[in-house]
């Protein structure tokens, strides 16, 4: 069996099981379900237009819309569960180099970029979903309100945003 080590790196250097996981206010356990249910309905969705294929020679209209919504919603809650381990990609030449000071600086820095960014989407995104709503928009594949779609943008946005907001906060207790 292949070490789970990956190569280069010392044993010391890799987080151990229990400690991946920060105390946090909110529980991360909630994007790790959302990922899960999303996930799940992802498969169960593409299994289903597979077979509906195979008998009938015809597919759900449905399903390519919904798909794509859902794997918005995943890359949201993905990348909300990544600010909130401070898992988000990073050049470790420079996060990881250099005095305790100076990486906690730039841990909170980053923190800080990324909850100006989401904040700043959902922000802007209240927009799009007002437009949505107020012109009636329907989905192209479905014809349901376009707003059902896009309500979850800010939403999602402004909770990344939360995440990264906590932590900053966690990041400035550590010593």
């Amino acid at each position: 069996m292949p070490s789970p080590i990956p190569p280069g790196h010392s044993p010391e250097a890799m987080p151990a099981l229990d400690e991946a996981d920060e105390p946090a206010r909110v529980p991360l356990k909630i994007e790790d379900w959302l990922t899960v249910l999303v996930m799940g309905a992802l498969a169960l969705i593409t299994f289903a237009n597979v077979l509906a294929r195979y008998f009938t020679s015809q597919s759900f209209a449905w399903t390519e819309e919904f798909s794509v919504f859902l794997m918005i919603v995943l890359a949201l809650v993905g990348s909300s569960a990544a600010a909130a381990r401070d898992r988000h990609i990073r050049i470790e030449y420079f996060s990881e180099s250099g005095s305790m000071a100076r990486r906690k600086a730039l841990a909170r820095f980053g923190a800080v970029m990324v909850a100006l960014l989401f904040t700043l989407i959902g922000v802007l995104s209240i927009r799009l979903v007002w437009d949505d709503y107020r012109y009636n928009e329907t989905s192209p594949g479905i014809g349901i309100p376009q707003w059902w779609y896009s309500i979850w943008l800010p939403i999602l946005s402004l909770g990344m945003a939360l995440r990264a907001v906590g932590l900053f906060i966690r990041r400035g207790r550590k010593s």
